[in-house]
């Protein structure tokens, strides 16, 4: 900060000249047909990575992978007051969960990093003081306090609040003596003249006259770190970004960023700006709803797949919705040109639905399949623990069979070790009273059902085992096959209801 402050005193240069100040170091990207896509996903580590970020993200993924390009993962840690402990682990780690791992990103490194803001604070010291040299950017004394009352009295006039500019007049004299005497100062961006149309690649043309609306912001704080205004602009010229791909609540600030990238002399990356992803009810999502973050579908033994395919579903992007995409399938359908201005409604309700038809897909590749007894194994040893008197059914071929008689019918792997699943893997315990409660013959019915399994060379397919039980049922006067039935269901489950049930231990 002394640095730049020290510039102050100096007469300052047109903006013209600003370009042969900063030159024109790095290649343009985003202008040259021929330059590498190169896109980023830039959250904050102020909270564990949600579903919103998630597409933003798999957009950013998908676009890169559809062009050859590369997926840079940066941390926008510059406001250290709101840092969540984790949450900048987490974020990469659910990232690799979700199958869309960066190809550069703090823990993987590359060739623009670092990859936090916090470890690029001389970048942004070097952009501030070309800009200030320029006359592009102007010292603010003014105190937090004053800039509270401001923001109050806008408000009590029913006005949006903007900062007054006091500071851009100071003299260089008025600038020196507040220089000595003050604290360090704040640096603003001067907001002159005509911001620039773009043409945002999903809004098309657009242009925001931000400085007949908002004071001068803030790019530079009075600690060194900067806003995140200056530090997008900073970053993605110099880690080569192409395309920013981002939430549409930041269409608004493009044309001030436009502003500074002129002011630098850099050629800016094209810019879409993706529709808000939305509650079914159209309200926002909301880091308070606690499940929307990705550790709970994690947890919750959600496939990450059915994840990706439910929030591509819900929007646009692609020529028609349809359940069931893989992530090589979304990639290859995604066309940027369809993403539409049009808010996202997620609707969460439909997951399991969207869960059950990637995990049958699972299911049918041996291979996947293979790996899936494997974690069914685990899930079996750590729900029933020492309740597993039978340790053969933890035989792979046996969860195998159990996995593919219940494909279809299950929504998650997990379900398998639900309650009304448990019958498969322990004994069931039923007194008799249970039993007798539903016939008084149950003696009989579980003599002659003895009978029937231990008869000499009987086949008992499905069909025949069905046909027999049915003789079984004719043969008690007085006794319904219904009763029949429930008598075997709860002495073999545990359970009164056929929920659940299709298939048995031998």
């Amino acid at each position: 900060m002394a640095v730049l402050l020290k510039r102050l005193l100096q007469s300052a240069r047109p903006p013209a000249a600003l370009g042969r100040l900063v030159g024109r170091r790095e290649a343009s990207m985003g202008t040259d047909p021929g330059a590498a896509v190169r896109v980023r996903f830039a959250p904050s580590p102020t909270g564990f990575l949600h579903l919103g970020g998630l597409r933003t993200a798999l957009y950013n993924y998908i676009f890169a992978k559809k062009h050859q390009g590369s997926f840079i993962l940066r941390l926008e840690d510059t406001d250290q007051t709101r840092l969540v402990p984790g949450a900048a682990e987490n974020i990469e780690d659910m990232l690799e969960w979700a199958g869309i791992p960066p190809d550069e990103s703090p823990r993987r490194g590359g060739p623009a990093g670092p990859y936090q803001q916090s470890q690029r604070l001389e970048l942004y010291a070097r952009a501030t003081e070309a800009l200030l040299e320029s006359g592009a950017a102007y010292p603010c004394f003014c105190s937090p306090q004053r800039l509270e009352l401001l923001k109050k009295e806008a408000l009590r006039n029913h006005q949006t609040p903007r900062y007054d500019n006091r500071c851009r007049n100071l003299s260089q004299g008025q600038v020196a003596q507040k220089l000595a005497t003050g604290p360090k100062p704040a640096i603003r961006f001067r907001l002159d003249g005509e911001a620039p149309a773009f043409q945002d690649l999903v809004y098309g043309w657009n242009r925001h006259e931000v400085a007949s609306v908002e004071g001068d912001p803030v790019i530079l704080k009075s600690d060194g770190f900067p806003t995140y205004h200056l530090a997008c602009v900073v970053d993605d010229h110099h880690m080569g970004i192409s395309h920013v791909l981002r939430g549409s609540e930041w269409l608004v600030s493009t044309s001030k960023h436009l502003l500074l990238y002129q002011a630098l002399g850099w050629q800016p990356p094209r810019f879409a700006h993706l529709p808000l992803l939305l509650n079914r009810d159209g309200s926002k999502l909301s880091k308070r709803q606690g499940d929307i973050f990705l550790e709970h579908f994690a947890a919750a033994d959600f496939l990450p797949d059915a994840l990706l395919d439910i929030i591509t579903n819900c929007g646009s992007g692609f020529a028609e919705n349809q359940m069931g995409r893989t992530l090589p399938e979304l990639i290859t359908q995604f066309d940027l040109t369809r993403v539409t201005c049009h808010s996202a409604l997620l609707d969460l309700e439909k997951l399991p639905e969207f869960n059950r038809l990637h995990l049958r897909r699972l299911v049918s590749s041996e291979t996947q399949r293979r790996q899936l007894v494997g974690k069914l194994q685990a899930l079996v040893e750590e729900t029933f623990g020492s309740q597993l008197r039978d340790r053969d059914v933890l035989d792979p071929a046996y969860v195998e069979r159990i996995i593919l008689l219940r494909q279809g019918h299950i929504c998650r792997l997990q379900d398998l070790v639900s309650p009304a699943h448990s019958y498969l893997w322990t004994r069931p315990a039923v007194g008799r009273a249970q039993l007798g409660a539903i016939s008084e013959k149950v003696d009989l019915i579980a003599e002659r059902v003895l009978g029937l399994l231990e008869g000499p060379d009987m086949s008992l397919t499905q069909d025949v085992l069905s046909g027999e039980l049915k003789k079984v049922s004719e043969g008690l006067e007085g006794t319904k096959h219904s009763n029949v039935m429930q008598v075997l269901r709860v002495a073999l489950s545990g359970q009164r209801s056929c929920s659940g049930l299709g298939v048995q231990r031998q």
